[in-house]
């Protein structure tokens, strides 16, 4: 009973963890990037100073940075979806993904 238990939470921390980084972790990175670009611009679009900040081309790089992990986090979501309808599976084996046969 114990390690049925056991295994049972095993198993929901890792569908919380999986849930918490997918579910909340992606729209949070695409509202940091929002944040970064903002800090970036400077300007009337950072907050403080009144609109005299200056542009802070660290922020737009954050930013790019924090976008192209959203895209790539999408388009490895929709190539697993389409990878399934076609009968193949994506495989993490090496380094980069890569469609192999179920």
């Amino acid at each position: 009973m114990a390690s049925t238990l056991t295994l049972a939470a095993e198993a929901l921390w890792k569908i919380l963890a999986v849930g918490l980084v997918l579910g909340a972790g992606i729209p949070v990175l695409f509202s940091a990037g929002i944040r970064a670009m903002a800090y970036g611009a400077g300007g009337s679009a950072e907050t403080t100073d009144a609109g005299t900040a200056a542009p802070h081309p660290l922020g737009r790089v954050v930013g790019v940075v924090c976008f192209a992990v959203v895209l790539l986090a999408v388009a490895l979501g929709l190539t697993f979806i389409v990878a399934t309808g076609f009968g193949k599976a994506l495989s993490f084996e090496h380094v980069y993904p890569t469609l192999v046969d179920k």
